[in-house]
């Protein structure tokens, strides 16, 4: 199994100057990849735009959307660009990883509708994929990719249509919020849809958690996770207390994930604080 990073584009103490200095120390700490999450009506640094910035001080560290809320995003043209000028720029690596979101006020903010997200984002990545060919509704969208060197694409969700989603359209699909006793599971949904979709090649399976390590962990972690989750009401609690706190549990939880069949394990920070970045790495890498 791989192990990717978080870039802390979503906590409190981040600026620039720590953002592009994580990525470059990431890389040379051997981390596999760098990951953001993707918030819109919140007070964080823009994904794709941070994505820019890591490729930009980075040569080979793999640059991934973990997930991207595309479907509030008005433009699919704008966002195939996007993602293909990323990919372009840093020689091949952005893997674009989308999900159909949970949040209506991001929807709200752009004036995309919210409850039909799902049957959007299914076009989308369709269209996206057609435009990076070369064959987009309007001729011309570049840059343009073979087939093979287009980004990779992962899916993310829970649910059933998720999983027939990424199974439909992806490369691979990616879980948030689990846990390693429950990725085994959700794993092999992933895997059947795939199988229901006549997909012979496995799906690459990717997962995420949150890690805190050091002095006052706890504290900071805690903190900022309700805040980031205070969307979801009294779950935010849940989310805040499933955080993964010290060394040890680190590795017992890259361990667990593995054994769960996970490809890839993204591990993402509570704090910018640049010693948090070189624990996770004696931690998480070993």
């Amino acid at each position: 199994m791989e192990t990717g990073v978080g870039l802390p584009t979503t906590v409190p103490d981040v600026d620039g100057a720590r953002l592009t200095g994580w990525a470059r120390e990431a890389e040379n700490l051997g981390f596999a990849s760098l990951g953001v999450l993707d918030r819109l009506v919140y007070d964080n640094y823009e994904s794709m735009t941070s994505l820019a910035a890591a490729a930009a001080v980075t040569e080979r560290i793999r640059l991934t959307s973990s997930i991207l809320i595309a479907a509030y995003r008005p433009g699919t043209a704008v966002l195939a660009k996007q993602a293909a000028t990323v990919h372009a720029l840093s020689g091949g690596r952005l893997t674009l990883g989308v999900a159909a979101g949970g949040r209506d006020d991001d929807f709200r903010a752009t004036g995309a509708t919210y409850g039909d997200r799902g049957r959007r984002l299914d076009g989308m990545i369709a269209e996206m994929k057609d435009i990076w060919a070369g064959r987009g509704p309007v001729p011309g969208i570049g840059p343009a990719f073979p087939e093979d060197g287009r980004p990779e694409l992962i899916v993310g969700g829970h649910t059933p249509a998720a999983m027939a989603r990424a199974a439909r359209h992806a490369d691979g699909w990616i879980a948030g919020g689990s846990s390693a006793t429950g990725y085994a599971d959700l794993a092999g949904r992933a895997r059947e849809a795939w199988r229901t979709a006549g997909r012979t090649e496995k799906p690459r399976l990717v997962a995420l958690v949150y890690a805190c390590l050091g002095p006052g962990a706890r504290d900071v972690a805690e903190s900022y996770l309700r805040a980031y989750y205070a969307f979801i009401g009294p779950k935010a609690e849940m989310a805040a207390k499933a955080v993964v706190i010290g060394a040890e549990a680190l590795r017992e939880t890259v361990a667990a994930y593995e054994e769960a069949g996970c490809d890839e394990l993204l591990v993402f920070p509570c704090t910018a604080d640049p010693g948090q970045l070189e624990l996770l790495a004696k931690a998480a890498l070993g």
